[in-house]
């Protein structure tokens, strides 16, 4: 049981539901490339809102349950990129350093750095949105040759020989 099991029940069957329903190999590194993306905005429990304002913006330029499975498997990924987001927004825009140490915490907890934690938001704000095009980009080239080797191999053969696959909604 324990997480390899969790693993199994959160990506894999997931994962191969998505292969078997037919979809472009295109569409579907697209759209996991984009929920990725998405899933590592720095600004902790908004992504799915914003996934949701994707995928209704995109229509059928994109896979909805690609992008929320990507959009999950980017969850872990999130935390540890937000303090290199926020150097890269402070290293473009020139801005000070926002100090990450126990007495910086001291400060944010007991309100007297709101200022500086506003800015620093705005730092990793800006550092996203700098990186996410790469993001991108890099994981659409990754992905696209592992989705035509995954479809290759887990897609369901049609159950007559004049059945279409199943199109995106």
């Amino acid at each position: 049981m324990g997480i390899s099991s969790w693993f199994h029940d959160k990506i894999i069957d997931p994962l191969l539901l998505v292969i078997r329903g037919g979809a472009d190999p295109k569409l579907l590194a697209s759209s996991a490339a984009l929920g990725f993306t998405i899933g590592v905005f720095p600004i902790c429990g908004v992504t799915v809102f914003l996934c949701g304002i994707a995928i209704a913006l995109l229509g059928s330029f994109c896979h909805a349950p690609t992008v929320l499975l990507a959009n999950f498997i980017a969850t872990p990924i999130e935390l540890s990129l937000v303090i290199p987001f926020l150097r890269c927004g402070e290293v473009i825009t020139g801005g000070p350093h926002f100090p990450l140490t126990s007495d910086a915490l001291k400060k944010v907890l007991t309100g007297k750095a709101s200022q500086e934690v506003l800015l620093s938001v705005a730092h990793a704000l800006l550092g996203w949105l700098a990186a996410s095009p790469f993001i991108l980009g890099t994981l659409y080239v990754v992905l696209l040759p592992c989705f035509r080797i995954l479809l290759r191999k887990f897609r369901s053969p049609p159950l007559s020989p004049t059945e279409e696959p199943l199109q995106p909604l």
